[in-house]
């Protein structure tokens, strides 16, 4: 499956026949660098790379029924959050824009893609999803990065623009699958690896309480990638 998230996983570009997501970023406002965790941190215990392989695992982990990537509203946002980083989800390539709304825990930082893909054995591009076709870990990074294509990269919180968006792009380790009963595009529940992702990230701090509003776009190639989240932060720190 690719994700342009082909899931655009070609399931996913959020990728499908691999997983890829995509969403755009614009030059002016705010250095990115002065609202986000800077991409070279090691922030809350892990690299950037290693919360874009915790962040797959927690949306694929998770049945279509109340996959937050196929949400709409921001009913589901709080699905199997846990720890000190709470996901935003994306969109599955070839959808329509959305905004969500969604309520967050004092303290918690926030991590979501702008753009990524996700491929490997548990989407389709080798076994055991793909029979007959060997793993390549090398292969299956380049076709991830290639995935990616010419992407446009737009990302703003409270109406400041974010800049240099494209310093935000990282690989992940080799990760590990599992879908459950009832997965996104019917993948049959198991455990699968391995798999591996490529994308632009971006953590924010934890937010003051209160209202906040983040906006997320990509555009790559025929995919757009269009995430807005009206956020309510709420609670003691």
């Amino acid at each position: 499956m690719k994700s342009n998230q082909r899931f655009s996983l070609s399931v996913i570009a959020v990728t499908v026949a691999v997983v890829g997501l995509m969403t755009a970023g614009t030059t002016s406002g705010a250095q990115a660098d002065e609202q986000i965790v800077p991409v070279n941190a090691n922030a809350y215990g892990n690299t950037y790379g290693e919360w874009s392989a915790r962040w797959w695992q927690w949306l694929l982990s998770i049945p279509e029924a109340h996959n937050p990537n196929v949400d709409t509203t921001g009913a589901d946002c709080g699905q199997e959050q846990v720890g000190p980083v709470w996901f935003l989800a994306s969109r599955f390539a070839g959808t329509s824009a959305v905004t969500r709304s969604c309520t967050v825990p004092a303290g918690k930082a926030l991590f979501a893609p702008i753009l990524n893909s996700l491929f490997g054995a548990g989407v389709g591009d080798c076994d055991p999803t793909k029979p007959g076709v060997l793993c390549n870990l090398a292969k299956l990074r380049v076709v991830t990065a290639m995935s990616l294509g010419s992407a446009t990269l737009t990302a703003s919180i409270d109406g400041d623009s974010l800049e240099n968006l494209r310093q935000q792009r990282v690989q992940s380790p080799v990760l590990t699958i599992t879908f459950p009963v009832g997965a996104v595009f019917g993948f049959t529940a198991g455990t699968y690896t391995p798999n591996v992702s490529d994308g632009y990230w971006l953590m924010f701090p934890p937010l003051t309480a209160g209202k906040h509003t983040i906006h997320l776009k990509g555009v790559s190639g025929g995919t757009v990638i269009d995430v807005t989240y009206e956020l309510t932060v709420k609670g003691e720190k």
